[in-house]
């Protein structure tokens, strides 16, 4: 690629991924997706059952719940899969469906809940490696801009800044993307439990 060129697509691409990663909320300037950061999700949100604040302590006492939550948290899992799952298990409960659900919700709460909080701590590494790659491409880009205006321009110097742009240059761009799909990760987490709070409650009831 031309010098040129290369100038015009370093610059044209920063721009387009800097400003899709501008933060939806200013309280989380690292977050780099659209929809706001909501950092923890709440029970109430997802449950409309009875409190499950002691199931939250026991839970993981029970290897049968504790084996179940970790397959019905696994996102490859297919969800109706997973309510069918959660049907046969609280239908052989019997007169201890209930008490098996408190404790079955309570532990994907948890799980999904840290899933979803290692994604978005993910999120906002990336984005902010993007910023020191960008940061960097910048002064590259600075760098060889200024290299012509010297009466004798090192060529070798020229060429090692226009390969390195290039690179970085095409590193950000498919960081870029893979940002863009990562952000229906919490998302999908989200709708997941609550998917699979409603089967609970369901066979609770």
């Amino acid at each position: 690629m031309k010098p040129a060129a290369l100038l015009l697509f370093a610059i044209t691409t920063l721009g387009a991924g800097l400003q899709r990663a501008e933060a939806a909320d200013p309280r989380y300037p690292d977050w780099p997706c659209a929809q706001a950061k909501v950092p923890e999700l709440s029970v109430a949100a997802v449950w409309d059952g009875p409190s499950i604040e002691q199931a939250q302590k026991t839970w993981q006492d029970d290897p049968a719940i504790k084996n179940l939550v970790e397959r019905l948290a696994a996102r490859r899992i297919p969800i109706e899969e997973a309510q069918k799952n959660i049907e046969d298990f609280l239908a052989a409960a019997g007169a201890a469906k209930a008490d098996k659900g408190l404790l079955l919700f309570a532990g994907l709460f948890e799980t999904l809940n840290r899933q979803r909080t290692e994604v978005m701590n993910g999120l906002e590494r990336l984005q902010r490696r993007q910023r020191e790659l960008a940061d960097r491409i910048k002064a590259d880009v600075s760098a060889q801009h200024e290299l012509p205006d010297n009466a004798h321009p090192d060529q070798a110097k020229l060429d090692e800044l226009g390969t390195r742009i290039e690179w970085s240059t095409r590193i950000f761009d498919e960081r870029r993307r893979s940002v863009r799909y990562a952000c229906e990760v919490p998302v999908a987490i989200e709708r997941r439990l609550f998917a699979l709070a409603r089967a609970i409650r369901r066979q609770m009831e």
